[in-house]
């Protein structure tokens, strides 16, 4: 399940920065028709800006990784239109799984992907008041041509999920990430 929990402490947020969605853990996998569900990256979130040719990367805590992830700054960079948009850097190990220590390292953050799973802005427009499967239906379609290092993160609809979850756990990944269509 996922809910905005958006406080955050600390200095000052860069102007721009748009504090995202954290997500509550929860004892098992929500059902009905008003859930989709995803798997769960384990990397860093971010919340990525493009204004132009200037891109910004943020961390949750609105840490500015846009040097250290060189290759999804790039790949962003060339997308056609300004956005705002929510995902998970991710690092991978030699056997294709998410390496979260990998993105400590300068080697996990140059080859680092971007798991989008949320357009939050599109040109001037907030999309925030639109149903979430309108906005990743804007996202992928976004991203579709893009370099190999962004990528959609697809996801299952409800009466998925709870298998999703055992695959996703048989796989050692996270879990999953449950959300309200």
């Amino acid at each position: 399940m996922l809910s905005c929990d958006c406080a955050i402490q600390g200095p000052p947020l860069p102007a721009a920065f748009i504090p995202p969605c954290q997500p509550l853990l929860a004892d098992r996998v929500p059902s009905g028709d008003g859930w989709l569900h995803e798997l769960k990256h384990d990397g860093f979130r971010i919340i990525a800006r493009k204004e132009g040719d200037h891109v910004r990367l943020w961390s949750r805590n609105g840490r500015d990784w846009s040097a250290e992830f060189v290759a999804i700054t790039a790949a962003l960079r060339e997308l056609p239109a300004d956005f705002v948009l929510d995902g998970e850097a991710v690092a991978h190990c030699s056997a294709g799984l998410p390496d979260f220590h990998g993105l400590l390292g300068r080697e996990g953050q140059r080859t680092a992907c971007l798991y989008a799973f949320d357009l939050l802005h599109l040109r001037v427009t907030d999309l925030r008041p639109v149903e979430l499967v309108g906005r990743r239906a804007m996202l992928k379609k976004l991203i579709r041509r893009a370099a190999p290092v962004l990528i959609f993160s697809e996801h299952m609809d409800a009466a998925d999920g709870e298998r999703m979850f055992r695959h996703a756990c048989a796989l050692g990944l996270e879990g999953i990430v449950s959300k309200r269509r």
